[in-house]
């Protein structure tokens, strides 16, 4: 079956994430744009996460638990979590690795984190978009042991993502699955970057914004619409 996507949106616990990304807010939207499946990746945190899937199961949209890791090399990965458990182990570890500056609400704004009534239930105090000290040859085994995939974030960019920090992708890679911000420069990405032909490659918004969230434009083609399965279909672990 094919499931319309958003794997690459942020709340308003990254700092950057506008003030109306709350995830009551965040998973309406996707319910009024008819998403099948989304994924809350904040900035080096899913403490939003809770909250999201809750709402996300009363509205039958399928949540995924996520994080915006940001590298030590300053690139950014998506780490998609078969479980919630796994996910909030895995911010744990995270936030023990992160530079601890205090974040000024003033210059880069708030950092809050909602239950599902849309209540702050919490304010994460250090800067959560300062670079973590994992490095992005670690990441691909430290996510697969807490359940989860790395996914290298919009590499067609020209500002922290994998080609344009690292200047190409190392030959010891081991993820199967990357993400753009637009396909219709993707066989001349694949042209410079053979490894990029066996990976599959998604498209998401990287919304900060409710009206930046996703049309149902993009699908992914899956065993069944649930997050183990979604996880399945991204890692490759079964043939489409």
């Amino acid at each position: 079956m094919k499931i319309s996507y958003d794997f690459h949106i942020h709340s308003c616990l990254s700092p950057c994430g506008d003030s109306d990304m709350i995830p009551s807010n965040i998973v309406g939207m996707a319910t009024v744009k008819q998403l099948d499946a989304i994924a809350v990746t904040d900035h080096n945190s899913c403490k939003n996460c809770p909250a999201v899937m809750k709402l996300a199961k009363a509205y039958g949209v399928v949540a995924v638990p996520g994080m915006e890791l940001t590298t030590a090399e300053e690139v950014h990965v998506l780490c998609l979590f078969r479980t919630l458990e796994g996910a909030m182990d895995f911010d744990s570890y995270v936030g023990k690795k992160l530079m601890p500056f205090l974040n000024d609400v003033e210059i880069f704004g708030s950092q809050h984190i909602y239950n599902e009534k849309d209540v702050i239930i919490g304010t994460e105090p250090y800067l959560l978009i300062n670079a973590t000290e994992i490095g992005f040859d670690s990441v691909y085994g430290l996510v697969e042991s807490y359940g989860g995939i790395m996914i290298p974030a919009h590499i067609d960019k020209s500002t922290n993502s994998l080609l344009a920090n690292l200047g190409f992708i190392p030959p010891d890679s081991r993820f199967t699955c990357a993400e753009v911000k637009r396909t219709g420069l993707l066989s001349r990405l694949i042209e410079k970057n053979p490894y990029l032909d066996k990976c599959r490659i998604i498209t998401n918004s990287d919304a900060h914004y409710l009206c930046d969230i996703n049309e149902p434009d993009n699908f992914l083609e899956v065993q069944s619409k649930t997050v183990e399965d979604i996880i399945d279909a991204l890692a490759g672990r079964y043939t489409i």
